[in-house]
């Protein structure tokens, strides 16, 4: 993926790490369009950079995905990157919520059906263009997962899954499949707390790692801050109760 001279769709653009990469691609040269369903937040997102475009849309809702690429293509034609950051992540006692499963059903629709229907949606567009890349957001909770939060850690490993086969189906097409595997980073996912954690890597590290390795490694797959290798090799490396315990039990 080339880092400039882009138009780039970012989903969940109004906040946290998607604002962070819009910031940041917007100021490599490229036209940024960011994404959400929050009018307020994308203004202000906006607000600080007018160089960006915003457009409002549920990630959830397969009619606002048809329209989204719709007005893109009518709009922004060059449309050539897209970046799937949008989710949601809620903790679940799967003890306690049996015959509830209003968060882990919203969680799938937003992690896992809503990039799978706007990568669908936009592919016709992407195809059209000379070089275009599709950078799917997973986690290092996709290779060891958190157990308060399974539905969440289910589709993120469903995500990386997902972009290894789209990766191979595209492999003789111009678009190029990475994927973003971000740790525990300071922003407010799970709420204010997580955005001031000391444990949590401050966002502007996160996001300067990130765009280093996005120039000097244009075409890996993965997209790796030395703070996520623990989880991402965990089992490759024989280390994946231990790691899993500590996360998890506190145990060692």
């Amino acid at each position: 993926m080339q880092t400039s001279g882009n138009t780039i769709l970012i989903t969940g653009g109004g906040s946290g790490i998607g604002q962070a990469l819009a910031v940041a691609f917007q100021g490599l040269g490229n036209q940024v369009i960011i994404a959400g369903r929050r009018q307020s937040a994308l203004d202000e997102t906006v607000a600080a950079d007018p160089g960006m475009a915003s457009v409002v849309f549920d990630i959830s809702d397969p009619l606002s995905i048809r329209e989204l690429a719709g007005e893109l293509a009518s709009r922004h034609p060059g449309l050539n990157v897209v970046i799937h950051n949008a989710g949601i992540m809620r903790p679940e006692d799967l003890l306690a919520q049996q015959e509830d499963l209003a968060d882990a059903e919203a969680t799938v629709a937003t992690n896992l059906l809503g990039p799978i229907r706007l990568t669908a949606a936009l592919l016709p567009q992407l195809l059209r263009q000379p070089r275009a890349a599709i950078l799917t957001v997973s986690s290092g909770l996709a290779f060891l997962p958190l157990a308060a939060t399974p539905t969440y850690c289910a589709t993120k490993a469903a995500i990386h899954s997902y972009s290894q086969a789209l990766r191979h189906q595209l492999r003789e097409t111009s678009v190029q499949v990475h994927e973003l595997v971000p740790p525990y980073v300071q922003t407010e996912l799970m709420g204010p707390r997580q955005a001031s954690d000391p444990n949590a890597l401050p966002l502007k590290d996160f996001i300067a790692e990130t765009m280093r390795l996005l120039q000097v490694q244009p075409d890996a797959t993965e997209i790796l801050v030395e703070r996520v290798k623990p989880l991402r090799y965990a089992e490759r490396d024989g280390h994946f109760d231990t790691v899993f315990g500590k996360l998890n039990d506190g145990t060692h």
